[in-house]
């Protein structure tokens, strides 16, 4: 009973819930353009919400990993390792991840009603739509080369609308949305440059459609152009709204980008899971690094 409790756990990937994290930026990015609401804020209810907001992302993305469990299990045969997940060697039911599925959607949809302005509760779904959209056929968009990529990286700007509204209700600046959304979508790339260097021809393909589709040259060109948006609209935004001291941090922010791509061509499981990256000593000094110089642009802006 135990065994098959973890089996089920295992695939629920739990150990996921730091890309929920995500929601941060958008509760931050509320105060930085509205400084005068740090003032006005109620920080037991704020807490209470973040905290909140957190579990329910995480429940909706864990309900998404379900789905993408069951959906690519086929596929998943191909993979060097996810050849071993439980549901692929009928260790565990489809029928019962189901059942998760519909408790989780369930309880986050009932939560977010009672807590939360409907702008939440429709970003939250939006997370829901992504992970449909994105594993279920006839659409099926893990399927089509570049889309792929960008339709999962979609949940950056997503989550980032969940945390914005927890604090506030109109919507965000459309220029700081697409910057995120590219620089999620160009973490994304570097997952499948990984996979297309590090699996064989028949695993790439087999394991991801949209790769049999893809050169290395393709993703590459696609990763950079997603670099060169990120970095333009980022720019285009401290412009916009006057944060001229952000200008400054950019050739550092092509630095961490161009460290990035030269990992993904170097280490599959850094570029697979790109959280992975922070315990690289290297890597965590210079992400650190780089949110110190966030913090003195702002205070000096």
């Amino acid at each position: 009973m135990q065994r098959k409790l973890e089996l089920y756990l295992q695939s629920l990937r739990l150990d996921r819930w730091p890309r929920s994290l995500a929601i941060i930026p958008g509760v931050i990015a509320v105060f930085i353009l509205t400084p005068g609401l740090l003032h006005q804020i109620n920080w037991v209810n704020l807490m209470t919400k973040l905290v909140v907001g957190f579990l329910l992302t995480w429940f909706i993305s864990t309900a998404n990993y379900i789905v993408n469990e069951i959906t690519d299990a086929p596929f998943d045969r191909h993979h060097p390792q996810k050849k071993n997940r439980p549901l692929i060697h009928n260790q565990i039911s489809k029928t019962k991840l189901m059942v998760f599925w519909f408790i989780l959607v369930g309880i986050s949809v009932a939560v977010a009603l009672v807590l939360f302005h409907r702008y939440f509760l429709f970003s939250l779904m939006a997370l829901l739509a992504a992970g449909i959209i994105y594993n279920i056929p006839p659409v099926r968009l893990k399927d089509i080369p570049l889309l792929d990529s960008t339709a999962e990286s979609a949940n950056n700007p997503i989550r980032f609308l969940i945390g914005w509204y927890i604090v506030e209700t109109a919507f965000p600046p459309l220029l700081l949305l697409i910057s995120w959304w590219c620089f999620g979508n160009f973490l994304m790339i570097g997952k499948r440059m990984a996979e297309k260097k590090f699996l064989t021809e028949q695993e790439s393909a087999g394991y991801r459609l949209s790769l049999k589709k893809s050169s290395f040259h393709l993703l590459m060109s696609f990763m950079a152009v997603n670099a060169f948006v990120f970095l333009l609209t980022f720019a285009l935004f401290s412009v916009q709204f006057k944060f001229y001291t952000f200008l400054f941090s950019l050739p550092f922010i092509l630095i961490y980008l161009i460290m990035f791509m030269k990992k993904s061509l170097k280490d599959r499981e850094g570029a697979e899971e790109p959280e992975k990256l922070l315990k690289n000593p290297h890597f965590l000094i210079y992400t650190i690094f780089l949110v110190i110089l966030f913090i003195l642009a702002y205070i000096l802006k």
